[in-house]
This record gives structure tokens, C-alpha cells and sequence, in this order.
């Protein structure tokens, strides 16, 4: 009887402490894994930055100096860009469309039905075919020296603040470049203060003064693609100017007859 308790016991001792060891085995391997997966989780954010993440980082590695300058032109650079574009798309007008209806008011009413045509309808070729149609009491040549004036000043217009575009896209790298070598002096300075050539004293500089450079080249680039944008919707402005000057002075000429 005695030795069938003690084997009970004995029994109950070794399954206590499996199920204790596996216990203690279970949470350790908890424990790790939640410690692993933890630091995965913290490791994680460092590895897979976004793109804004990174731009800011980079941008604030490169310091606040040229990128600060160089940042200022792109917000002007696309400031005016914006400015112009939506300045072009209100000044394109479907001049089929506007030449017909003046053909059809001077056929009807005479000039001044088709001046209030053209009152009511904006954009610079309306504008244009309001001051031909205004001189046409003087002559066919009176108008035909208006409209060309009106013209040249209406270019004037629609090319107004361009320039300023291509300034941004000439400096922003010019601003980078300046900064790079910047850069460099200073990376060569600490190789001098140092007196050794360590790759450590002089990578960091070299890092910051490559991304100056990077950043400058952007700017040029977003800044040229607006731009040309830009200079091809005033050269299709200015075509439809051309043509529909010629055809107005067609309509006032056979309106004369």
C-alpha cells in the first residue's frame, strides 16, 4: 500500500512538473516571439520609410540653407506656372465658333451687332476682333493696323511672367551646384583639421553636399516640364490670333463689297 502511494506520488510529481515545464517553455517561447515581433515592429518603420518620410529627411540632411533657397523656388517657380496656365485656359476661346457668329452679325446687324459680339465673348482673339471692327470707318488698312498693335499687345500679355519661370529653372541648380561645393570645402576642411584621411570625417559632408544638387535638379525638372507647357499653349494661342486676324479682314473686306 505504501509503495502504490509512493508511486502515485511520485507519478504526480513527474506530471506536474512536465505540464510546469511546458508551462514555463510556453511562455518563454510567447515571450520571445512578442519580444521578436516587437522589435520587427519597431525595426520596421526605420526600414520602409514613405515617400514624404524621406523627402523630409533627406531635405533637412541637406540643410536649411540652399535647400531652403532652393525650396523658395520652386514655391515661386510654380506659383507663377499655376498663375499662367489657368490665365491661358481662360484666354482660349473656339475661334471657329466666334468668327462665325461675327460673320453672322455683320451679315444681320452690321459692325456694331458684331462688336457686341465680340464684347460678349472672352479671350484676346475677341478683344483683337473688337478693335479691327472698331476702326473699320477709317479703312480696311486703319483696321488691319489695329488689329496687328492689338495683337502684339495681347502676346505681351499672355508671355507676361514666363520669364520668371525659366529664371527658377536656370537657379535651382545653380543653387545646388553652389552648395555641393560648399559642401566640399568644408568636407576637405576636416580632412585638414584632422590631418588623416578617414572616410567617416568626410561622408557625411559629401552626402550633404550631393543632396543640394539632387534637390536643385528636381526643381529644374518639375519647373521645365510647366514651363514648356506653358510656352506650347501661348504659341497655339498665338497661331489662332494669326489665323483669326486674317480671316477677320476677309469678313470686312467682303462686308465692304
Amino acid at each position: 500500500m505504501k509503495r502504490l502511494f509512493s508511486i502515485l506520488a511520485i507519478t504526480g510529481m513527474m506530471v506536474f512538473g512536465t505540464a510546469n515545464a511546458t508551462t514555463i517553455a510556453t511562455t518563454t517561447n510567447a515571450s520571445t516571439t512578442v519580444v521578436t515581433t516587437t522589435q520587427e515592429e519597431e525595426a520596421a518603420p526605420a526600414e520602409t520609410l514613405g515617400f514624404h518620410q524621406e523627402l523630409k529627411k533627406r531635405f533637412i540632411e541637406g540643410g536649411p540653407g540652399f535647400m531652403g533657397i532652393v525650396l523658395l523656388c520652386l514655391i515661386l517657380g510654380l506659383a507663377i506656372a499655376i498663375e499662367r496656365i489657368i490665365f491661358l485656359n481662360l484666354s482660349t476661346t473656339n475661334t471657329k465658333k466666334l468668327t462665325q457668329n461675327v460673320e453672322d452679325a455683320l451679315s444681320s446687324g452690321g459692325v456694331e451687332a458684331a462688336k457686341e459680339v465680340c464684347r460678349n465673348t472672352k479671350g484676346p482673339i475677341a478683344s483683337i476682333f473688337y478693335q479691327g471692327l472698331d476702326r473699320t470707318d477709317e479703312g480696311i488698312d486703319a483696321a488691319e493696323k489695329a488689329v496687328v498693335a492689338y495683337g502684339g499687345v495681347q502676346m505681351g500679355q499672355l508671355e507676361k511672367n514666363v520669364s520668371w519661370i525659366s529664371l527658377f529653372i536656370a537657379l535651382a541648380p545653380m543653387l545646388g551646384f553652389m552648395g555641393t561645393v560648399i559642401g566640399m570645402i568644408q568636407a576637405f576642411d576636416k580632412i585638414e583639421a584632422a590631418g588623416d584621411m578617414q572616410p567617416s570625417l568626410v561622408a557625411g559632408g559629401i552626402k550633404v553636399a550631393l543632396l543640394t544638387t539632387v534637390f536643385g535638379l528636381v526643381v529644374a525638372i518639375i519647373l521645365q516640364i510647366f514651363y514648356n507647357y506653358i510656352i506650347a499653349k501661348i504659341d497655339s494661342i498665338v497661331n489662332d490670333m494669326e489665323d483669326a486676324s486674317i480671316t477677320l479682314m476677309d469678313l470686312l473686306i467682303r462686308n465692304k463689297k
